[in-house]
């Protein structure tokens, strides 16, 4: 009998142990839970303010107009005033072929970069660095010292053209080299964070294909066709895309070398949609086309992802 009265406490005993450690378990749950709502609420208030609002709010306005303080819905009316401005088809002229330029140099050369910085076995934390570096740099002091180096009269570019015995150039007061001058500059501040990636993509390839394609006889630019683009697919179709994005929305190169000159010859839809809110005055205007690039980009967006979805499945 006392036998069994003690069995019957000790299982008694176990089971409020249980249930107060099981207690204890899911108020720990509960707490690391709220703690992670917490932080992803305040993320969520923050991309509402600063993101979701400010493009909600810029739809609005591309179908309002504003005149003496009297806010008026028009419909259509403002796409149709900055489809029917002249200088909106030459800003996307400008724009694509910035973005063209942009990707042939600006996307092979942070590739060639990284590959030859993934040959050396020693010093590539330095050469990382000295990569980077043009990253780290304020954009606005990067830009303006190019603006000092392509100066026509007493620029440091020049300068070695005269000294190869070479003819000077315009750089950015010329319609024919100001565009690529920008591309220039652009490919010189942000290449670092591209030719990065690419550096991680190239070290994560086995060491096995290489010895391989060696064996096979492949020369360095075979192995680089055949072994190192293959392996690096997903990255490179990836940075293209967000290369696109990116260059798409060039303006302050732009603006801080040229103001949109020559002649109107580097004028981005960006720089065109500032020149409509800040100079112009019309803020649903600019709003309109802003509203008309978000539309291409997430145009261009959605043709990567199908066409990425294609090849997952191939």
């Amino acid at each position: 009998m006392a036998y069994a009265l003690a069995t019957e406490r000790l299982q008694d005993t176990t089971r409020r142990g249980g249930s107060q450690s099981t207690w204890q378990a899911l108020r720990r749950a509960a707490g690391r839970n709220l703690r992670a709502h917490a932080f992803l609420f305040g993320a969520l208030v923050c991309f509402a303010l600063f993101t979701w609002y400010p493009m909600i709010r810029e739809i609005i306005m591309s179908f309002q107009r504003v005149h003496r303080g009297q806010t008026t819905w028009v419909g259509l009316g403002n796409y149709r005033q900055v489809t029917a401005d002249p200088e909106f088809w030459q800003a996307w002229r400008n724009t694509l072929e910035f973005t063209g330029l942009a990707l042939v140099f600006g996307f092979a050369a942070p590739f060639a970069v990284a590959i030859v910085v993934n040959e050396f076995r020693h010093a590539q934390g330095y050469l990382r660095i000295l990569v980077y570096l043009p990253v780290m740099l304020p954009p606005v002091a990067g830009i303006l010292l190019f603006k000092y180096f392509m100066d026509p009269g007493f620029g440091l570019f020049n300068e070695a053209l005269h000294f190869l015995h070479l003819p000077k150039s315009q750089w950015l007061a010329s319609r024919s080299s100001a565009m690529p001058s920008l591309v220039v500059v652009s490919t010189w501040g942000n290449m670092g964070t591209a030719t990065l990636v690419y550096l991680a993509a190239l070290q994560g390839i086995p060491g096995d294909l290489y010895e391989a394609a060696e064996l096979d006889g492949c020369s360095v630019l075979q192995r680089i066709r055949h072994v190192t683009v293959p392996q690096t697919r997903l990255i490179l179709s990836l940075m293209a895309m967000l290369q696109i994005v990116a260059t798409m929305q060039m303006f302050t190169e732009a603006f801080v070398l040229t103001g949109g000159g020559p002649e109107g010859s580097t004028t981005t839809v960006v720089y065109l949609l500032y020149n409509y809110a800040f100079n112009y005055n019309k803020f649903n205007t600019a709003a309109a086309l802003g509203v008309i690039m978000l539309l291409v980009l997430a145009c261009f967006s959605a043709i990567y992802i199908v066409l990425e979805r294609r090849g997952s499945e191939d």
